[in-house]
């Protein structure tokens, strides 16, 4: 298992230089509580699902990228295209499975998944992006999906946007003050019974994993605002 523990050990496993090492040089200092985040944080804080003991599912990586914005620190998700087979329509961090040219899953790999299929999919200039750490492996039971969170600063801005519609319908920023908005957030109720935190924001509605994953973030960072966890939405609310 990748922890955030092993951050140093990582960054220093010949994945070459530039935007494929981590590091925490020069980051803002708004970053400092998501730093601490990665330095201490244990696997069963962020999600109960975690990787299979025997070693079974398909390794995956996202990027959690953070930028500066008009309105301050935002965070870079997209819609997945309704045609495909995993997660159909939801939004999502950036991200999808390691392929062989990637390496190493408990090495390197991880960190030049995330940026490849960001790059495939929103169009991302990985070169604009400083990687700074990741987050214990967790686990997608629907999916069967080992995922790496890699986190990264978008230093240098690039255009994004849908490079192929067949797998994304979507790309947008969400400023982090509408994330930690109470008004914005709500529990899910999925068909099967699942239950969750939400986030409404730009027109989307941010659930399971990716939602799991934020409110975690925005917890131990010490983002997170009261919000009305009694306040339930359905998924099928906009129908």
């Amino acid at each position: 298992m990748t922890h955030a523990s092993d951050t140093g050990r990582i960054s220093g496993m010949g994945m070459g230089s530039g935007r494929q090492r981590l590091s925490t040089e020069g980051l803002p200092g708004w970053l400092d509580p998501v730093v601490r985040v990665v330095e201490s944080v244990e696997p069963l804080q962020l999600s109960r699902f975690l990787p299979p003991e025997n070693g079974a599912g398909r390794q995956s990586a996202v990027l959690i990228l953070l930028g500066e914005g008009d309105r301050g620190p935002e965070l870079l998700l997209m819609e997945r295209a309704s045609s495909l087979r995993s997660h159909a329509g939801q939004p999502s961090f950036p991200g999808g499975a390691l392929d062989p040219e990637d390496g190493d899953p408990k090495a390197g790999g991880p960190l030049r998944a995330a940026l490849r299929e960001a790059e495939e999919e929103t169009g991302l200039d990985p070169g604009g992006v400083q990687l700074f750490g990741v987050l214990p492996k967790l686990y997608i039971p629907v999916s069967g999906f080992v995922v790496t969170p890699v986190l990264g600063w978008w230093r240098e801005k690039s255009p994004v946007g849908v490079v192929d519609p067949n797998e994304t319908a979507r790309v947008f920023t969400v400023p982090v003050a509408d994330l930690t908005d109470p008004g914005n957030r709500v529990t899910t109720v999925h068909p099967s019974g699942y239950r969750g935190p939400a986030f409404l924001v730009e027109s989307a509605v941010v659930w399971g994993f990716t939602a799991g994953v934020i409110d975690r973030l925005l917890h131990y960072a010490g983002w997170e605002r009261p919000w009305d966890r009694d306040k339930q939405v359905p998924l099928d609310w906009r129908s």
